[in-house]
């Protein structure tokens, strides 16, 4: 995948580096905005592309397929065109929208079986076809079928979780080489390691993966309850394992804080929908902390929601003004804190990324989350 690492941080596994799609470069760490159903909710494509500068977005596989489905994606020359996105698509494979299913899907050995949330109508997802519709989307990076296991779940499940992920995988892997690109862009692949909180699983997992030399890994199963010292606890174990010379993905993180303890921990890449889903419900990230502005001590704040920002939302307007439009229920107050949020979770992965380079991320991150990690709301809303 021609993934480089420049710089590797001189007091713990933080790393900084790149890597190239036939959609632009793409420097790690880096956050992937989520666009699920080739969107990123309440934000035009232009805004993410320039406002925000993301050079990656990431996109799922489950829903594109239910909707607008792969004959259309097809039919419009795919979905960097049928969105008009002109950089990086990541695409997960559904896995986890399926675990999430947990109550109307049956997981099979060549495959699971769900039921759409949109209609109830019945599908069946196989390591093969998750590859075909990812080939009809056209994607830059394209996720494995895998099982995300719940927290809590045994050992003796998690066991065969594992075993089947990694039998899928292999099945993922050769349906990858043996079909081709359709938009005349190349594609890549990459595994995803499982096993819970179990340390010996999650080593199996990563041998099973790396075998099958895929071009990036993702370390899956986590966030999704357990308590962060053990995510943390299993991130570091398992990224002693991953290749240096891959991208290194933790799926579905999290917290500003969970992103740059797991920097420190070798991690290069993150997505999650907290930033754009926070600020649809009025939740604010700021270099001071988190701030819920519909509160009624901004009635009259004629400040900008973060100083610090120089994001179009906050260099245009003030937390009185996006109060307002909360309290109004105006579309647009969606939009100006999607644009606020997503710069700030950008501008802190931009920020990791020089510090890892000029040797002061660990200090640096220690002073930072001790700032940002606070909940300055201490009014009560109207």
């Amino acid at each position: 995948m021609n993934f480089t690492v420049t710089h590797k941080s001189a007091d713990c596994k933080a790393r900084a580096g790149s890597f190239k799609t036939d959609h632009g470069i793409v420097e790690t760490p880096i956050f992937m905005p989520v666009g699920t159903q080739g969107s990123v909710k309440a934000v035009p494509q232009r805004i993410v592309e320039t406002e925000i500068n993301a050079p990656i977005i990431l996109g799922n596989t489950y829903h594109l397929y239910l909707r607008p489905t792969p004959q259309i994606l097809e039919e419009a020359g795919g979905l960097h065109k049928f969105m008009n996105w002109n950089r990086s698509i990541l695409t997960d494979s559904g896995g986890f929208q399926v675990y999430s299913l947990a109550d109307i899907r049956k997981l099979k050995k060549d495959g699971v079986e769900f039921q759409s949330h949109l209609d109830g109508s019945k599908h069946f997802f196989t390591p093969e076809k998750v590859i075909g519709i990812q080939r009809s989307i056209g994607s830059d990076i394209m996720m494995v079928l895998d099982e995300c296991t719940p927290y809590p779940c045994d050992y003796d499940y998690a066991k065969k979780s594992k075993d089947l992920t990694s039998d899928w995988a292999a099945l993922n892997k050769e349906a990858f080489v043996n079909s081709k690109p359709l938009y005349g862009h190349k594609q890549f692949l990459f595994g995803i390691i499982q096993g819970s909180v179990y340390k010996d699983l999650r080593e199996s997992s990563a041998k099973d993966l790396i075998k099958l030399d895929f071009d990036g890994y993702a370390i899956g199963g986590l966030a999704v309850g357990e308590p962060a010292g053990d995510m943390y606890d299993i991130t570091d174990f398992t990224t002693d394992i991953m290749p240096e010379d891959k991208p290194r993905y933790l799926m579905g993180v999290g917290r500003p804080e969970n992103i740059l303890n797991s920097i420190e921990r070798g991690v290069d890449m993150f997505d999650c929908v907290m930033p754009t889903r926070n600020a649809r419900n009025a939740y604010l990230f700021t270099s001071r902390g988190i701030l819920t502005i519909r509160n009624a001590v901004y009635k009259n704040d004629f400040t900008p929601v973060d100083q610090n920002c120089g994001c179009y939302t906050c260099s245009s307007f003030t937390r009185a003004y996006l109060r307002h439009l909360f309290i109004a229920k105006e579309i647009l107050a969606y939009e100006l804190a999607t644009i606020h949020n997503l710069t700030f979770y950008l501008n802190l992965v931009r920020e990791a990324r020089k510090r890892i380079i000029d040797n002061s991320f660990v200090n640096w991150k220690q002073e930072i989350i001790k700032k940002i990690s606070i909940n300055i709301n201490s009014h009560q809303e109207e």
